[in-house]
């Protein structure tokens, strides 16, 4: 019997070095992505602190000897023609992220609804249609999407880019939000719809307040990705007064010099409201993802 017993700890044991090896080796692993995601956002960051002349010096200086926020100062000065540019830019990015996050919720929420609640014809066909945009890369749309602005008069303005997102961000949107209302008991609009209440009252005031995780999630989601995008922006929009922001910042890029302290500055700016906002309301966001993905 003792030497059974004996055999069972060892095995606990062996199982038990096992599984530590492997907690282990996923804590190193996280380190290791925490470094290589946050340690460019710190060289941005000490960069922008930078004279113009200590930034272009090699070997490079870790930690300047005078650290300056000028290029700060220049960004958000309307003053000087740079930080007039630049909050220009940083609004007019500001109101096409908004409008596209707020119209995205206002089309998914409804869309993703009916594909969760009601039998139609070719429902599942039209769902998978939906779907069937994110498998091929963006760019194979910009040509065809650029010639339909410009026959609808659209280039040029903030309209276009916010039509072109909500063509790219609505497909994961409902997707995302079709999963949550599919684990949402439908019983409980049945209770208040024998209470007197309409299938939209029932929708308002018990689907929504429960689905409330995947709407933010959605509207994360919108924003960053009208926040960051370049290539439609860059093709769609040519007047200076119209850029947003991925786009504006190349101001600072010259045929002869490069403003390094001013573009660091600029980008690290332009990273502090999706990093805030993520960090935020990331619970929803991973909430969302979970509940879309596991069926009750």
């Amino acid at each position: 019997m003792s030497t059974i017993a004996e055999n069972a700890h060892r095995g606990q044991a062996r199982r038990r070095v096992r599984i530590d090896g492997w907690r282990w080796g996923g804590r190193i692993f996280l380190v290791f992505m925490l470094l290589y995601t946050a340690l460019p956002m710190i060289w941005m960051l000490i960069t922008s602190i930078k004279s113009g002349f200590a930034a272009m010096q090699f070997p490079p200086q870790w930690w300047p000897d005078q650290p300056t926020l000028a290029s700060y100062q220049k960004l958000l000065d309307p003053q000087n023609s740079v930080g007039q540019d630049f909050l220009r830019f940083f609004w007019n990015s500001l109101f096409v992220s908004t409008a596209t996050t707020i119209l995205s919720v206002i089309v998914a929420v409804p869309a993703a609804y009916a594909f969760s609640r009601f039998t139609f014809p070719g429902r599942n066909f039209l769902f998978f249609a939906v779907l069937l945009r994110n498998m091929f890369p963006a760019v194979i749309f910009l040509v065809p999407l650029f010639i339909l602005m410009r026959a609808i008069g659209l280039v040029n303005t903030h309209g276009s880019l916010i039509l072109t997102y909500l063509t790219f961000g609505l497909p994961l949107a409902i997707w995302l939000l079709k999963g949550f209302y599919d684990n949402i008991p439908v019983q409980l609009e049945q209770a208040a719809r024998i209470d007197g209440a309409t299938r939209f009252q029932a929708f308002v005031l018990i689907v929504m307040p429960l689905s409330t995780p995947g709407i933010i999630a959605t509207a994360i989601y919108s924003f960053i990705g009208a926040w960051n995008e370049y290539i439609y922006a860059y093709t769609f929009l040519s007047k200076n007064e119209q850029l947003t922001l991925p786009v504006g910042i190349q101001r600072f890029f010259s045929e002869n010099t490069t403003d390094f302290p001013g573009l660091m500055a600029a980008s690290f700016m332009m990273s502090v409201p999706v990093v805030v906002l993520f960090l935020v309301l990331q619970r929803y966001f991973v909430r969302a993802l979970t509940e879309g993905a596991v069926k009750h």
